[in-house]
């Protein structure tokens, strides 16, 4: 899993509370055995049409919002079934950060466990930076270290996340780079056990 302790990035702003796992990758596209290649598929059936093409009307299809990094989305975002695709689209597509009010507690995990930070702020917060976003160009900083959130103007916002999933996030580890940082302690217990 990649490190990320402080980024910088361009805003999507997806202006929609209850966004369920179906609707960030559905369900046809589950098929493939690796955890790339579903960024093609992300909000599929709100960015295309029944024959593949380009929605105009949705927002994410349109140039200005190509090189974000950050979505910044209504409530309760991420709830539906537990797919770890979810994540995985998201990351993929090039999504590094997710801001809302509140997310799925299954979403909210999987999305800690894959390296996608998701971080929770006031509703007032989100409504402020969909409306900026929206308007014109939205660029914020998210540092970890610190737990707070600079935009463009200057202003800071505080935020909490849970200790241990920071500390993954910032170090770079999954629950396997985990497990093997204790590989002496193994190696010694599988010794005295035979």
């Amino acid at each position: 899993m990649e490190a990320i302790k402080k980024h910088t990035g361009l805003v999507y702003p997806l202006n929609r509370s209850n966004v369920d796992t179906d609707q960030i990758i559905p369900k046809q596209f589950l098929k493939r055995i690796e955890r790339t290649g579903f960024g093609q598929y992300l909000f599929y059936n709100w960015r295309f049409d029944d024959e593949g093409n380009k929605r105009e009307s949705f927002s994410l299809n349109d140039s200005k919002y190509e090189d974000a990094s950050i979505l910044i989305a209504g409530e309760n975002f991420g709830c539906g079934s537990s797919r770890e695709h979810a994540p995985w689209s998201l990351m993929d597509y090039g999504f590094k950060i997710i801001i809302a009010p509140s997310f799925a507690d299954i979403f909210y995990n999987n999305s800690f466990k894959n390296g996608l930070v998701p971080i929770k702020v006031s509703e007032e917060q989100v409504k402020d930076w969909l409306k900026h976003a929206e308007e014109k160009e939205l660029t914020l900083s998210v540092d970890l270290e610190n737990k707070v959130i600079y935009d463009q103007d200057g202003k800071e916002i505080s935020f909490d996340i849970p200790e241990y999933h920071r500390q993954n996030l910032m170090n770079g580890w999954d629950e396997i780079a985990l497990t093997l940082q204790l590989e002496e302690k193994i190696s010694n217990y599988e010794q005295t056990r035979l």
